[in-house]
């Protein structure tokens, strides 16, 4: 399986990745939603900011899953996880506000990131808003 993970730009997280000092990708939700259950080890991840061609990809080496989230645990999960995730001690407070009240966390731990050339991926039929694709070629997404 092949994934693609569209990314915030203002976050700065892809360049994190390249350099090593984010070495998993984390997504929390409020309901399952892919990659949950999708992704396993030694798959592909491509990572694109929104707006802009896929530059990145890393192979997967470790999924975790978390369900039943409270307050506590996205907290615990945060001290543990952060900085792997590419999160400052700084920001911490910042992204547990934006995360509390989630009740599933992913985490996907990342290994050889490289810089790729470019491409576009076609959306179509995943949704517009869709922030995570899973398919099992990247041909079928790649313009």
């Amino acid at each position: 399986m092949n994934h693609v993970a569209i990314m915030k730009k203002s976050w700065g997280l892809t360049g994190k990745i390249l350099s090593g000092e984010k070495k998993m990708e984390s997504r929390w939700y409020e309901t399952r939603r892919a990659p949950w259950g999708k992704i396993h080890p030694g798959e592909t991840v491509y990572f694109k900011n929104s707006g802009e061609p896929a530059t990145i990809k890393a192979t997967v080496s470790r999924v975790l899953q978390f369900e039943g989230l409270t307050p506590r645990t996205v907290k615990t999960l945060l001290r543990k996880y952060g900085r792997a995730d590419g999160i400052e001690k700084s920001k911490e407070d910042k992204f547990y506000k934006r995360f509390k009240d989630k009740k599933y966390c992913l985490l996907v731990f990342l290994k050889n990131p490289k810089r790729i050339k470019p491409f576009e991926i076609n959306k179509r039929g995943f949704g517009m808003l869709a922030a995570w694709i899973s398919v099992p070629k990247i041909g079928k997404i790649r313009k």
